[in-house]
């Protein structure tokens, strides 16, 4: 198991808390990052249905498809009698549905007409199974659980950081890599090869895992997109590259972008980049227990403001163990508005990205809010426009 008997148990007991304030009798989780955070399951089986099931007074039960049983029980911490599986001709039937299946282990438990929750904004729990669990279970009543294991997460035990200093040296040998390689003419693909070789041969012997988000890397004017992966163009002298990456340990996250200028880059992007440092260092600042994560944002934007850049909205997020398709915890928000007040132990991806018109710079880090002081940044790499003449 990748952590302790006593991990799993504080954990249990966070999500009891959590399902006790919401009158919630029992707990469906179908989003794989929280079903591996409660029972330890890892397995490439989010295709298909799934879950958690966290009752008040017994151990969770896992629930899938049978196949996928066989995992769980090499991988969830519970007795294998806690592994229950359902038949394969309920996956992708036109006439049957997972949920039935499901709905029947909740009417055996004397759960069919109790205050069940379940994750309805969530990318892994379909409109259908929703409509279908209703139908089943006309007694029952739902109640939205969106989140709810999530922010359980938001601060990382020791044993989690440890996973997260590991993946922060993974992402450290992946940008060494980019900014040995890139050059002129090299073609898009061959570097992202090297960088899936980077990430999953991992740091002496921590291996690496593939990271819930593909390698983003626009060039050019393409750098205005936030969200483009990459293709067989070759690298251009005289144009800028922004790399988003992350090293991925045990699941566990640590994201990094730097942004490599072959040539030389020009003023607006060095005055970018200048006001990018004072405000990242602003934010690292501020970013302090009993601060407001919005505060993060406040100090952020007004080092950009004073070099004439305006940016808004959400400039970070909150990381840690995940599956694709996203490296965030769907959580707090490093933006203005956002009240949480920050904990020693919470970890943000503080990503104040610049997409303009027609160019991109990206420079972010990884944080940990610390018990005392500013926060950590845990990878070690300097903050800045990464030239290569």
């Amino acid at each position: 198991m990748p952590f302790s008997a006593q991990e799993y148990a504080a954990r249990l007991e966070k999500t009891r808390a959590a399902m006790e304030a919401k009158g919630i009798d029992i707990l469906f989780v179908e989003d794989p990052s929280n079903m591996a955070w409660l029972t330890g399951y890892d397995g490439w089986s989010f295709y298909v249905h799934q879950g958690v099931i966290v009752l008040k007074d017994e151990e969770p039960l896992w629930w899938g498809r049978s196949m996928d049983g066989n995992g769980a029980v090499r991988t969830v911490y519970m007795d294998d009698a806690r592994v229950l599986r359902y038949p394969d001709h309920y996956v992708q039937a036109n006439t049957l549905h997972p949920m039935q299946h499901l709905a029947e282990i909740l009417r055996a438990y004397g759960y069919g007409n109790k205050r069940i929750g379940v994750e309805l904004e969530n990318y892994y729990f379909s409109a259908k199974a929703y409509l279908v669990l209703k139908e089943e279970l006309p007694d029952a009543t739902f109640v939205d659980a969106t989140a709810l294991v999530n922010w359980q997460r938001a601060v990382k035990s020791e044993e989690e950081i440890v996973f997260m200093r590991r993946a922060a040296r993974i992402s450290e040998k992946m940008i060494d890599g980019i900014v040995e390689r890139i050059e002129p003419g090299m073609k898009k693909n061959d570097l992202v090869a090297e960088i899936y070789a980077d990430a999953i041969r991992g740091v002496d012997d921590d291996w690496g895992e593939y990271p819930a988000i593909v390698p983003l890397l626009p060039s050019g004017s393409d750098a205005a997109a936030p969200h483009l992966t990459w293709d067989g163009r070759r690298f251009e002298q005289g144009h800028a590259t922004f790399f988003e990456i992350a090293g991925c340990y045990r699941r566990y996250h640590a994201p990094l972008c730097r942004t490599v200028f072959l040539g030389k880059p020009p003023q607006h992007m060095l005055d970018a980049e200048k006001a990018l440092q004072e405000g990242i260092e602003a934010g690292l600042e501020i970013a302090r227990p009993g601060n407001r994560a919005g505060q993060i944002a406040d100090a952020l934007y007004a080092a950009l403001e004073k070099a004439g850049i305006s940016r808004d909205g959400r400039c970070g997020y909150p990381i840690g163990i995940s599956y694709p398709p996203d490296w965030g915890e769907r959580t707090i928000s490093l933006r203005r508005e956002d009240e949480t007040v920050l904990e020693a132990g919470m970890t943000f991806h503080f990503m104040p990205g610049l997409w303009m018109a027609d160019w991109g710079l990206e420079i972010t880090e990884s944080i940990l809010i610390k018990p005392e002081g500013p926060a950590e940044a845990l990878c070690r790499r300097p903050r800045e426009l990464i030239v290569k003449d």
